[in-house]
């Protein structure tokens, strides 16, 4: 069996390195599918047998890298190969030393003074010797570079160490060889060849290339940190504990040592641990954490909650039903994980490219020596055209470009309530020019409404007996019609029995009665009205009968469209997006909803095992189709789309098969998703273009291409300046990402944006005692819709509300909250 493996390797500094180990792994049969993530250090790969895994470890430790197996799972936070505050102190240093090193090479070049024994040619040999000595605490701080550079070089897979190695490294045994040319000449009298290598050192260019690189990696790791926050924050939001109910006793625990079957105590300011039910009492959830919803969520006995949503007012007991890995939150450190860390196909160029940078820089920072050598431009030229060469180039922009976006990116969907499985979801996103919704639970609230009730005598004797004939019925129609008579007192039917294709019929107070379609009635011999006006509005009319002939009523029941769907297709189509509705409703009744929802393309009339060859044939007349849906019946559609996308509120079978997930049952989120898709792979491309740009216009003019007619020449330090800006670049560009918003959220409907005023209202309220009371009142008004925030002042007695909420409102809250509003 095939089963998917994550490693965490270290060592990698550039894209060379990825392209090595993705290399060496892939090698070994049984394993397939691998990528390498240089951002987050992990290596992700199916292997046939779990043998494979330590012979993977092996080769990439052979190839000098570290492997491991992850010790946590989704537990651990994102974090960077390298320590900061030890790349920060070594860069103090270094620049420290430098600067020292610089005063005395360039100084007199500004007009600063030297001291009298570094001036002149018979003190040539002590100013050497000072720059040295300067110079090899430099080195030393910076070790990694030549220890990694050159191990990996004698590997024969060189990487951006190697080339930092070689070019530093050439510079300072250069120096050191002219060092001991100034000692032979000096004591043989040959002041001319004294004073020539005097000014022909490099030992400042091996520091300064090396600081400036640790300088780069220090701001490139300092920015790549922030393209985990999101995951980060999130983690920050898992409880740690949790108080539980044993023994009759309340006892708090750390949240891992929660049971399934727990009671879970949760009051008002807490956040809620698990997954799980209330058992009683009743609670307004802020569950912006999951589902990106800013208005908390009542919540009452029965009904679900999740973890790291908070209790924002009321006290509930809950039943733990997830825990651990398996709660809905866990799943969403994950999913977001997994999507930051696998790979989009747009970087296959990339990688293709840094497989052989590193040796084609290489080869042609030799050829630029060999070149300048030959025609006549001496050895210290060539060098300082081959050391340029070497380092201005940069394999790590490369190997940036995408990872970085791509783990913003997701981050930022998890932000919205967006969740991408993976990265190709995330990249084939931005194709899609075809949008199919499915109608029942996408389009609609999936839970359908009583519309009419059209009663021959009373309309409460109507109610009382269809709601009390639907007790018997799990159909979708018959709990909103029990919904309907929620005041009225019901009666348990007997001998209930299912009519297939026709309705259901039962026995009430000793009374058959029949309830179902027109056909139905026409079989008991009873003639109806069609209420064509209420079928042709899309609406189902649902007949009652007794036995004895008696026609009772009828009852249209409709599932109604969501709040934003209107706004959602809008929205779409604004973008450019064929919108399709997919339903197994009859023509007319769907073309009503599409219509409605503003829809003008409809496929009715399809069974549940055909959605996914609508979508097929859809795909097969060159069309990019993304397909939204709730069921389980949806799921074949959604593994059959280029991308599929399950709703919030749907089935785990759906989402288990969609590469996208809205946490929110928001449609509008829909094209948010598609926006922010376009927007990731818009920097990608922005990145990727940098990336090579960079390397072909600048290695050539570090070749010194330019300089036989321009006389334009690039000296290694601004080379090794120009590589570290250019990682920083990229990175900087990918972080650009965590202030998307989506431009297609900000006009809902084809009318002029109106200016809302937000007010601030002060409220007088007796009873505030302490800073328990400060909380409790400003938490009930946080909880009133419309309010964005509350602040009281317990000296001053007030609560200063800021928001459109009705004043009735929070009053009403204040008071039920035990304190006096002073009007």
């Amino acid at each position: 069996m095939v089963v998917r493996v994550k490693l965490n390797v270290t060592g990698m500094t550039c894209a060379a390195c990825s392209a090595r180990v993705e290399k060496v792994t892939s090698q070994i049969q049984g394993v397939h599918n691998v990528e390498v993530n240089l951002l987050a250090g992990t290596l992700s790969m199916d292997v046939e047998d779990s043998t494979l895994v330590q012979q993977a470890i092996e080769r990439i430790k052979k190839a000098g890298y570290g492997a491991s197996v992850p010790g946590e799972k989704s537990e651990k936070k994102v974090t960077m190969p390298n320590d900061l505050s030890q790349m920060k102190s070594r860069l103090i240093f270094s620049a420290t030393f430098l600067i020292v090193l610089m005063y005395f090479t360039m100084g007199h070049m500004i007009g600063l003074p030297l001291p009298a024994w570094y001036m002149g040619t018979k003190n040539a040999l002590v100013a050497v010797l000072t720059q040295f000595l300067l110079t090899i605490p430099v080195v030393l701080l910076n070790h990694s570079y030549y220890t990694k550079g050159i191990r990996n070089l004698l590997r024969r897979s060189p990487n951006m160490d190697s080339l930092i190695a070689v070019g530093s490294g050439a510079a300072l045994v250069y120096g050191v060889i002219s060092m001991y040319r100034m000692a032979y000449a000096l004591g043989h009298g040959q002041l001319a060849v004294v004073e020539h290598y005097r000014h022909s050192l490099y030992f400042e260019s091996a520091a300064m290339i090396v600081t400036l690189i640790t300088l780069g990696k220090f701001l490139e790791t300092r920015a790549k940190r922030k393209t985990g926050d999101a995951i980060n924050a999130l983690m920050d939001l898992r409880p740690k504990t949790a108080t539980i109910i044993r023994d009759d006793q309340e006892v708090t625990i750390p949240v891992d040592q929660v049971c399934v079957g727990d009671v879970v105590v949760v009051r008002s300011g807490d956040s809620i641990p698990v997954d799980g039910t209330i058992l009683s009492g009743r609670c307004a959830v802020d569950q912006s954490a999951i589902t990106g919803e800013s208005v908390p969520v009542e919540k009452n006995a029965g009904d679900k909650v999740v973890a790291a949503t908070i209790n924002t007012d009321g006290f509930v007991k809950i039943r733990a039903d997830k825990v651990g890995e398996d709660t809905t939150f866990s799943q969403i450190i994950r999913l977001v994980s997994e999507s930051g860390g696998s790979k989009a196909p747009i970087a296959r160029l990339a990688d293709k490219v840094a497989g052989v940078f590193v040796p084609v820089i290489m080869a042609i920072a030799l050829l630029s020596f060999v070149i300048w050598y030959l025609l006549g431009n001496g050895v210290e030229f060539a060098m300082n055209i081959a050391i340029s060469v070497l380092v201005i180039s940069c394999p790590c922009a490369l190997g940036l470009a995408t990872p970085v976006a791509i783990m913003v990116g997701t981050g930022r969907g998890a932000h919205m309530g967006v969740l991408f499985k993976n990265a190709s979801a995330l990249e084939n996103l931005h194709k899609i020019d075809t949008v199919v919704l499915d109608k029942t639970g996408t389009l609609t609230t999936g839970l359908p409404q009583v519309t009419d009730i059209l009663p021959t005598g009373s309309r409460e004797q109507l109610l009382k007996i269809a709601a009390s004939l639907e007790k018997g019925s799990q159909h979708p129609f018959a709990k909103a019609i029990q919904k309907a008579a929620e005041s009225i007192q019901l009666t348990d039917p007997d001998a209930f029995e299912v009519l297939p294709g026709q309705g259901i019929s039962g026995i009430i107070n000793g009374v058959k009665y029949f309830a179902g379609n027109e056909k139905l009635m026409h079989t008991i011999g009873i003639t109806v009205d069609a209420h064509t006006e209420l079928t042709t509005a899309g609406k189902t009319v649902l007949y009652f009968a007794s036995q004895q002939g008696e026609y009772i009523g009828a009852i249209a029941v409709s599932d109604v469209l969501r709040e934003d769907s209107v706004a959602a297709v809008e929205s779409m189509e604004r973008m450019g997006l064929k919108v399709i509705m997919l339903t197994g409703d009859n023509q007319r009744t769907a073309r009503v909803i599409a219509q409605n929802a503003g829809i003008s393309h409809v496929i009715s009339d399809v069974l549940p095992a055909d959605k996914a060859h609508h979508v097929q044939a859809l795909k097969e007349q060159g069309k990019t189709v993304l397909m939204v849906g709730d069921g389980i019946n949806d799921a074949p559609a959604l593994a059959c789309a280029h991308v599929g996308m399950a709703i919030g509120a749907g089935t785990d079978v759906a989402m288990e098969s969609a590469d996208v997930v809205l946490m929110h049952n928001a449609l509008t989120r829909v094209s948010d998703a598609i926006a922010l898709s376009k927007a990731t792979m818009r920097n990608i491309r922005q990145n990727l273009f940098w990336a090579f740009f960079y390397n072909c216009l600048g290695v050539p003019v570090a070749a010194g291409v330019l300089y036989p007619a321009l006389g334009i020449l690039l000296s290694p330090m601004l080379g090794a300046a120009a590589m570290s800006c250019s990682s920083v670049f990229v990175v900087g560009n990918a972080l650009r990402l965590r202030y998307w918003n989506s431009k297609h959220q900000q006009v809902v409907q084809n009318e002029p944006i109106k200016e809302i005023k937000t007010m601030e209202t002060v409220i007088f309220v007796n009873g505030m005692m302490c800073p328990h009371c400060q909380a409790r009142v400003e938490s009930v008004c946080k909880a009133v819709a419309g309010v964005e925030d509350a602040v009281v002042d317990l000296k001053a007695k007030t609560v200063t509300v800021k928001g459109n909420a009705s004043l009735e409102s929070l009053h009403a809250v204040i008071k039920d909250a035990g304190y006096e509003v002073v009007e």
